[in-house]
């Protein structure tokens, strides 16, 4: 049988816009409040992206996101 070539979906690809906008702000050092007033959200708005986006990435620290983000690049333009 040919071997089959496995596709892995990249789970930021899951992420809505606003969710990858917040997490690479959380990544970068931003509090959610002034995540919240650079993207006119609400606070809690802001922790709900964030924690959607955590869990879609089955992430469960800060330390892990910011890990994350590094190895994505997503702190090269920060």
């Amino acid at each position: 049988l040919p071997s089959r070539a496995v596709v892995t979906r990249d789970p930021w690809d899951d992420l809505s816009a606003r969710e990858q906008q917040v997490i690479s702000r959380v990544a970068q050092g931003h509090t959610n409040r002034e995540i919240a007033e650079q993207l006119a959200l609400n606070v809690k708005t802001v922790e709900t992206y964030r924690a959607r986006a955590m869990d879609k990435l089955g992430l469960t620290s800060r330390s892990q996101l910011v890990g994350y983000a590094a190895h994505r690049g997503l702190l090269d333009d920060a």
